[in-house]
């Protein structure tokens, strides 16, 4: 078994508070980007699309698919339109199939493994258009990032917090 087998199973079958769980995660992935041919950053398929106040992001996966997904600053609303998926995340381990929706929460880091092929869908409450900046204003680098301005949106007559 390779070390980032060995630390998504360490993941997956400890039971782990969620300081321990983000340490193991960023771990794991750090081990992954190690492996030879491992594919670093936005390896599958994307579509983005704009609406009024709004990106949608998404994704289609191959089976056998291995990922760790990027660090969520913000909840966001998430669909697997397709497709069966394991994800592994501080909450636990979950299986689905499309199509399915949930609500993906601010702090979120995940693992992934599609057992077919997998069409996810995120949403995103953004005025930007600009992926990278996008990017920027949605995903942080590094646990430590997450601040409680971090969850805090503006809505029409003020600001709202997201929890």
């Amino acid at each position: 078994m390779n070390e980032a087998s060995n630390a998504i199973e360490i993941i997956e079958n400890t039971p782990l508070s969620f300081a321990e769980y983000r340490e193991k995660i960023m771990a794991a992935e750090e081990r992954m980007r190690s492996l030879p041919g491992a594919m670093i950053g936005d390896s599958a398929p994307l579509k983005h699309t704009f609406a009024e106040g709004m990106y949608v992001r998404e994704i289609t996966m191959p089976p056998g698919y291995l990922a760790i997904t990027k660090i969520h600053k913000y909840s966001h609303p998430a669909f697997i339109l397709r497709g069966t998926v394991t994800i592994i995340e501080e909450e636990g381990r979950r299986t689905v199939t499309g199509p399915a929706s949930f609500i993906t929460k601010a702090g979120t880091k995940r693992i992934v493994f599609c057992h077919t092929e997998v069409v996810w869908t995120t949403v995103h409450a953004t005025r930007e258009t600009d992926i990278d900046k996008i990017e920027d204003e949605i995903v942080a680098k590094t646990f430590d990032e997450l601040t409680p301005a971090d969850r805090t949106i503006e809505i029409e007559g003020g600001q709202g917090e997201i929890s």
